[in-house]
């Protein structure tokens, strides 16, 4: 009599645990989270404008504490989704790789926040000139923000997969970049190269800086997840793939961490890596995946091929090393979400 009365006791948490991680338990979960931020967010802004009017944006402004309070609010439902999801599917044991991965990628998602909510009020500021905020307005505008923020990056957090891992990645160092470029303190940092960004004290260098670090992190992560289950003949090839992926993004946070004007040395080198080990990959790949698309193996030739034209271009003074930089990291990174593309495309057709 007790081993049926056990079956129909599993059967019953089995079925309440597959109702609680169904697409509408989510949903639930992220209208709730949306629906505290609001509440939490516009309480504060209450407590830190005094039911005062505000400006738009820049300092002391409305847009200013919106995208800080997105950003923090974004680091906590991230974090909390992605704990959350683990725990309903029965996820095994978080490792450090994986605590590592959340981190970087709730930054990642806090920094989308703030810089996307910064540069809305920018615009809007452009666009209402002179205008204030009223009193009940802000109170309404900080909530909303929140909670739109909450919903998506709760969204994000508990439907994460390898496509939106990279637009993610996209989204993220967009921003990032464009921020730091907007900032610089010297107008004319262009007529070096990229890295100048990185090279002061302020909060254009720390922006640029971090956002080569996360991204690094996170193209690490995109490494693990985006070369499993993907068929090969070649017995070592998923793990040669991966090798030059994880070196590539380790190389890209290395270039955040050593600044060119404190560490040019190693600066150099490791962002001459970078390159070696993209250009690695590009030559290698179908030997290593044997069942990549063919026109993708030609794209990739072809964007490796206008980097080295563009290297020799910048040799004979026809070209800034800011442009070479700016397009070689463009083609590298739009090769990197192509390849993650394709590769679930081959996982997918794998399965059946």
């Amino acid at each position: 009599m007790t081993a049926p009365a056990e079956t129909r006791r599993s059967r019953l948490q089995d079925r309440l645990h597959d109702d609680a991680s169904s697409e509408r338990s989510l949903e639930t979960l992220a209208l709730g989270a949306g629906a505290a931020s609001f509440v939490l967010i516009a309480l504060v802004a209450m407590i830190a404008f005094q039911f005062q009017a505000a400006p738009i944006s820049g300092p002391g402004s409305l847009g200013q504490f919106a995208a800080i309070s997105a950003a923090a609010v974004a680091v906590v439902t991230f974090v909390a989704g992605r704990l959350l999801l683990r725990d309903r599917t029965r996820g095994e044991k978080l490792h450090a790789l994986d605590i590592l991965d959340i981190a970087a990628l709730a930054i990642a998602h806090a920094v989308i926040a703030l810089l996307g909510w910064t540069l809305l009020a920018v615009i809007l500021e452009q666009a209402f000139i002179g205008a204030e905020v009223f009193p009940l307005a802000v109170l309404v505008l900080a909530g909303a923000t929140s909670a739109m923020t909450a919903y998506v990056v709760f969204y994000s957090a508990t439907h994460l997969d390898l496509q939106m891992l990279a637009v993610v990645l996209a989204v993220f160092l967009v921003l990032g970049i464009l921020a730091s470029m907007l900032t610089a303190s010297d107008p004319d940092w262009w007529k070096d190269n990229l890295s100048a960004l990185g090279m002061t004290t302020n909060v254009s260098a720390l922006a640029f800086n971090l956002t080569l670090i996360v991204a690094g992190f996170l193209v690490t992560t995109l490494a693990r997840y985006a070369t499993r289950g993907v068929p090969t003949e070649h017995p070592r090839g998923i793990a040669r793939v991966r090798t030059c992926l994880i070196i590539v993004g380790v190389f890209l946070a290395l270039v955040g961490v050593f600044p060119v004007n404190l560490f040019f040395g190693i600066h150099t080198g490791v962002a001459s890596g970078m390159v070696v080990a993209f250009g690695v990959l590009v030559i290698r790949l179908p030997h290593w995946i044997t069942g990549i698309p063919r026109p993708f193996v030609l794209l990739g030739w072809l964007f490796l091929a206008v980097i080295l034209v563009l290297s020799v271009l910048f040799g004979v003074g026809y070209y800034t090393l800011t442009a070479v930089e700016l397009v070689a990291g463009i083609l590298v990174f739009t090769w990197i979400i192509l390849f993650i593309r394709n590769a679930a495309a081959l996982e997918q057709d794998a399965r059946g």
